[in-house]
């Protein structure tokens, strides 16, 4: 027998990072609306508690990473992903947000009805298969865009030969004892950037094994003037103003990589040799693209090239020829021995946690949609999503997206508003929804919404700019249209 809907005001999907900031915005502007929060796991936490493997920590600092309107307050900027768990379930707990968590709930259809101006969710629990649905008057995604129960591994040669263990770090597990063992990743992105020297402390020894290089710079762990500001100002204060440092600091590297990208890649190669003198850094750190045409990998205090020095963690350049019993042959003839390979290979993507939307009986193809100001989907009502930077931290992005849900919400209060939906514009070009050259993007970006040649359609990844649009801009505008809230729903 169905179970009876029920109805919140915001419904919110995911408990992350993202999703407990939004949910801390809602109740602490909306004390009185009801709100609910859906999340397929068991726990909070999102992926700081997803992924376990060594040394995972934040690839952004803490001042960005954080919530503006919670401090950071550990002394450390790039943080170890425990930490950052416990920051986000201290959040939750204590805007009181942890309450509205329901736990083991996966949204998998949106059903949207102009009659009733509402959402029907169809929630599979995910810890019974049973189904039960929920009825909301507004729906935000905070669901990311890679696939929880699923990493990406590409298909290897000759690995069912292996006899040892091979891991991927999305699925890491508690008992794999490494110590002593020789280790092989396979990747250059940051989660192989954190692993190796993490590993290396116990391991026999670890092999880097990359196709092709990426950009790695080092920085500090701890940021020197945010812990002294701590010291000499109020919290509050302090915070702000190491926050629009690490703001300033990350926008200008960023422009500077793409407006003078050869004076960069000097300076970066230049860097990296006073770091690894003794070390082939044209082979092994002279990646074949441009700094940020995908996103620079930081390793805190120079770990990883302390590691290299040290001679327990070197490089490999190449590519597989195939999995052996004992390891991995290299095209160049290169022999690499193992006892475990860990594929830090990369995500799968999936785009609003894989949820089905239908709107007035007819089922939307997400393709199709075309994005709006980078947080709404055309021919969708009522509805908000929150995807992150690329160039930058994913928080800065989801305050805004918060900072915008809140003045269009009171926007449509005050006007009587009972839906709002953006309409595409024909003339409008389409152009993929994440400009950005990781593979992993690429495997999966035509099964995603479309991106704008020109705003608001267009997806910006600059933060000062949607601090005008989106904080501070107009709700409304000729792309959005909103409709009178029915009589029959209006509060008595």
């Amino acid at each position: 027998m169905p179970n009876t809907p029920d109805h919140v005001d915001v419904l919110i999907i995911g408990a992350g990072l993202s999703g407990i900031g939004a949910a801390c915005h809602i109740r602490e502007k909306f004390p009185t609306r009801t709100m609910a929060i859906l999340e397929a796991r068991s726990v909070s936490g999102g992926t700081w508690d997803l992924f376990r493997y060594p040394g995972i920590r934040s690839d952004s600092d803490m001042f960005t990473l954080g919530y503006r309107f919670r401090p950071w307050s550990d002394d450390k900027a790039i943080a170890d992903g425990p930490s950052i768990l416990q920051y986000v379930r201290d959040t939750a707990d204590e805007y009181g947000v942890d309450n509205d968590v329901r736990y083991n709930r996966r949204a998998i259809r949106a059903e949207w009805s102009s009659s009733s101006q509402s959402w029907t969710v169809t929630v599979e629990h995910t810890d019974t298969g049973e189904t039960s649905t929920v009825t909301a008057g507004f729906v935000m995604s905070c669901s990311g865009y890679y696939r929880y129960d699923q990493g990406y591994t590409p298909e290897f040669p000759g690995v069912e030969e292996f006899k040892g263990t091979i891991v991927h770090p999305q699925h890491w597990p508690d008992d794999l004892d490494y110590t002593g063992k020789k280790v092989v990743i396979i990747g250059s992105g940051a989660t192989a950037v954190t692993l190796a020297p993490s590993m290396a402390a116990d391991a026999a020894h670890v092999t880097l094994l990359q196709r092709s290089p990426s950009y790695i710079i080092s920085v500090p762990a701890k940021d020197a003037l945010a812990n002294r500001l701590r010291r000499l100002l109020p919290t509050s204060i302090a915070y702000s103003v190491s926050r629009g440092k690490a703001i300033a600091v990350s926008t200008a590297l960023y422009q500077l990589c793409r407006r003078f990208p050869n004076f960069m890649r000097a300076r970066i190669r230049d860097m990296q040799v006073r770091q690894l003198p003794d070390v082939d850094v044209d082979t092994h750190f002279n990646p074949r693209y441009d700094p940020w045409d995908q996103r620079l990998c930081l390793v805190p205090n120079s770990d990883l090239f302390r590691a290299i020095r040290q001679g327990s963690v070197s490089m490999a350049t190449d590519t597989i020829s195939t999995f052996t019993p004992g390891g991995i042959d290299l095209e160049s003839g290169q022999k690499l021995s193992a006892d475990i390979i860990v594929t830090a290979t990369g995500l799968n993507l999936l785009a609003l946690g894989g949820l089905t939307f239908v709107v007035d009986g007819e089922e939307v193809i997400l393709p199709e949609t075309m994005t709006y100001k980078g947080l709404m989907l055309s021919g969708i009502p009522n509805f908000a999503y929150i995807v992150g930077y690329t160039n930058a931290s994913w928080t800065l992005k989801a305050d805004l997206v918060c900072d915008y849900v809140y003045r269009l919400l009171r926007y449509m209060d005050a006007g009587g508003y009972g839906s709002v939906v953006a309409r595409r514009d024909p003339s409008v070009e389409e152009e993929p929804f994440l400009d950005f050259a990781a593979g992993y993007v690429l495997r999966s970006v035509n099964t995603f919404p479309h991106q704008g040649s020109r705003a608001p359609w267009r997806l910006r990844m600059n933060y000062y700019r949607d601090v005008f649009t989106l904080r501070r801009g107009s709700v409304a505008d000729d792309a959005v249209e909103f409709a009178p809230k029915r009589p029959e729903l209006t509060d008595a």
